[in-house]
This record gives structure tokens, C-alpha cells and sequence, in this order.
């Protein structure tokens, strides 16, 4: 049976109605096309620190993450040292880069999750998760602080941290964020964008074809917009939503 509340209309009134979406549905995507040019206009931030990685193929640094690539996206991942697993919404965000990674690939983008956490920890987890993704260790460097995506204990005992650009409390140690760098025909290396709470949205697709089901995100009742989200192998494991959420939008 349909809501009792929404209104059922003939196909004619459907298309006027639907036709008139449309206009401000192009009028959305000529704004973000417009965004995008500012996006790429950003002035660039050389990278003078020396970042190394530990990878499955060796210390490698930020650099060689290109791949020989000219533009490298990075995912903060959230994985701390000692984690027993990662972020349940970093990992929704991540159970969508193995489809994108090779048609990135073809658009000169390298794609590749960092966390803190030690190698071992992460490749425990990717096994689990079944991944594919590149997926490299900042154990032990300050990539992780230096781009915004982890805090020290002094910093959170302040009562506020420096994330998405604004002074907020935040109640984990690590945070999720996307940052762009780019290579140039010399070897230097810049950062040319990072985004933050809500911009992470860039990696979740199921979020996009959520927004155009009947029901939406359906995310109104719950204790923060994420409590639904679980590792893929947990959904038929803990179907109710959880009592708090480590990276819920902000």
C-alpha cells in the first residue's frame, strides 16, 4: 500500500510535474559544473615534507603513491594503530573504489587509501573486506595531522579540533577526508584540494542512487545520518542501528 499522505496524479499531471524537476535538477548540475572550475582554479600548496608509506611493496614515498600518474586522490581512511577494525562509514565509503580505480586509472588518477594503522592491521582488515584497492600505512609520519584527519589528545582535550576548515569539537581521534595532490613533469609534488565531512560524499555512490528512490536516505529517525551503515558483512549480523557512529557527517 503506498504512503496515504503523498499524492497519486495522472501521467499527464506526473510529466508537468516531473518536467519542472528537471529545470532545476540542470540548474544543479550546471552549479556544480561551475564549482568544479573554482575547484580546479584553487592555488596549489608545494609539499615540502619528505612522506614515506609503508606498502605491501615497500616504504614508498608520496611521490611514488602516484604511480606514474599525474594526479594521486587519497582516502583518510580511518584506522588507527590498535583498531580492531576500521570505520564502518570509511568503509562504505571504500566498498566503492574497486570499480572506480581503473577508470580513474584512465583519466591520469591514481587512487589510494591511507590510514594510520600499521600495515599488518590494514592488510588484516582489506582480507577481511575482500578489497583490492591500493591501500598504503602513514604509520609513524604526521601525513595523517598534517592534512586534518587525526588529532592528539591535547588537541581533543581542548575541546576543539581543526577539522573541515572550522574550530569543533570531535569526539575520535581520526576523521574521514579526501585530499588531492598533484605531480608535476619535474617530480614536485603539490596539494591541490581536500574536503571533509559532508564532501566525502564524493566516493558514496549508493548515496546518490539513494536520493532518487521513494524513501531517500531515510535517515531522519536515526541518532546520527550513519547509524545505518555497517561492514558489508555485518548487515544480516546487527540489523539495529547502532548507539553511536565514528565518522556521522559534519
Amino acid at each position: 500500500m503506498h504512503n496515504p499522505s503523498h499524492p497519486v496524479v495522472s501521467r499527464a499531471h506526473w510529466l508537468a510535474e516531473r518536467r519542472a524537476l528537471l529545470a532545476r535538477e540542470k540548474e544543479l548540475s550546471r552549479l556544480g559544473d561551475d564549482l568544479a572550475r573554482e575547484r580546479r582554479a584553487l592555488p596549489w600548496v608545494r609539499v615540502e615534507q619528505d612522506y614515506a608509506f609503508d606498502t605491501p611493496e615497500g616504504r614508498r614515498t608520496l611521490a611514488q603513491l602516484f604511480d606514474g600518474r599525474s594526479q594521486l586522490l587519497v582516502q583518510h581512511f580511518m584506522l588507527a594503530p590498535g583498531w580492531e577494525e576500521g570505520c564502518p562509514s570509511c568503509s562504505y565509503m571504500a566498498d566503492h573504489s574497486d570499480g572506480m580505480t581503473a577508470h580513474l586509472a584512465q583519466r591520469d588518477v591514481t587512487l589510494v587509501a591511507v590510514s594510520r594503522a600499521p600495515l599488518a592491521e590494514i592488510e588484516r582488515f582489506r582480507s577481511r573486506m575482500g578489497w583490492r584497492f591500493r591501500w598504503v600505512s602513514s604509520h609513524g609520519s604526521s601525513f595523517n595531522h598534517d592534512y586534518g584527519v587525526s588529532f592528539t589528545h591535547p588537541e581533543r582535550s581542548s575541546g576543539a579540533v581543526d577539522y573541515n576548515y572550522v574550530q569543533q569539537p570531535f569526539p575520535h581521534e581520526e576523521a574521514p577526508g579526501l585530499s588531492v595532490f598533484f605531480k608535476d613533469s619535474s617530480g614536485e609534488v603539490f596539494h591541490t584540494y581536500s574536503t571533509y565531512g559532508r564532501g566525502v560524499e564524493a566516493m558514496m555512490g549508493t548515496y546518490r542512487l539513494l536520493d532518487l528512490v521513494p524513501k531517500g536516505r531515510d535517515e531522519d529517525g536515526l541518532p546520527h545520518t550513519m547509524a545505518w551503515v555497517r561492514h558489508h558483512d555485518r548487515y544480516e549480523a546487527q540489523a539495529a542501528p547502532a548507539a553511536g557512529g565514528c565518522c556521522a557527517h559534519r
